[in-house]
């Protein structure tokens, strides 16, 4: 069997949310002016409220990377992330990543956060980032198939994982479904990591 360890990453082992973050840092390089703000602002409103659905939410919350190839925005990652990693990362959950690695248990990070941004986290850790994929086609990013949240993450773990799995571990700041597919799972708090079932409602 091939042991796994699935981390979210925001809140989890990110302290912040890169949506957000990573969208102040676009804003700030590129100018965006305040109208355009507000547009994203309200949107994400309607999305915490559950006016609209996720794959919606972000198709058009993302519409700020309009007019940016993949490319263009890989290097910006690299910026953000190499500012970010490692002083807002959670810091226990990166030595048990570098630990996990030694022993050969394969790490996830799965997240519902745009491969095209996520995905250098690659580059800095010893992991898989499988994040929301999307295309890019006319200047726009339009979602693949649904956003990387709640079912669909274990969906997506069952895509790209050996078929003789066994998932030893996740993490999550969100009580979702995939915490209770792991063998051990972990609910986030603020930065305090407490087992799911000592984990009140």
């Amino acid at each position: 069997m091939t042991k796994i360890v699935v981390y979210d990453l925001n809140e989890t082992l990110y302290h912040k949310s890169s949506k957000d973050e990573f969208f102040k840092f676009i804003c700030y390089k590129k100018g965006y002016k305040l109208p355009h703000l507000f547009q994203l602002t309200a949107l994400k409103f309607l999305n915490n409220i559950d006016v609209i659905g996720k794959t919606f939410f972000k198709e058009n919350f993302y519409n700020y990377l309009d007019n940016m190839p993949p490319e263009k925005i890989e290097k910006y990652a690299e910026q953000f992330w190499g500012m970010e990693y490692p002083d807002y990362f959670h810091k226990s959950m990166v030595a048990d990543i570098k630990k996990h690695h030694k022993e050969g248990t394969l790490v996830y990070i799965i997240t519902g956060g745009f491969e095209v941004y996520t995905k250098y986290l690659e580059k800095i850790l010893p992991v898989e980032v499988h994040g929301t994929r999307t295309s890019y086609k006319n200047g726009t990013y339009k979602v693949i198939g649904e956003a990387c949240n709640g079912k669909a993450k274990v969906k997506r773990l069952n895509e790209v994982a050996p078929a003789d799995y066994r998932l030893i571990k996740a993490y999550s700041d969100d009580k979702e479904p995939i915490l209770y597919e792991a063998e051990k799972a972990y609910y986030v708090d603020d930065g305090e990591v407490m087992p799911l079932e000592s984990a009140s409602d």
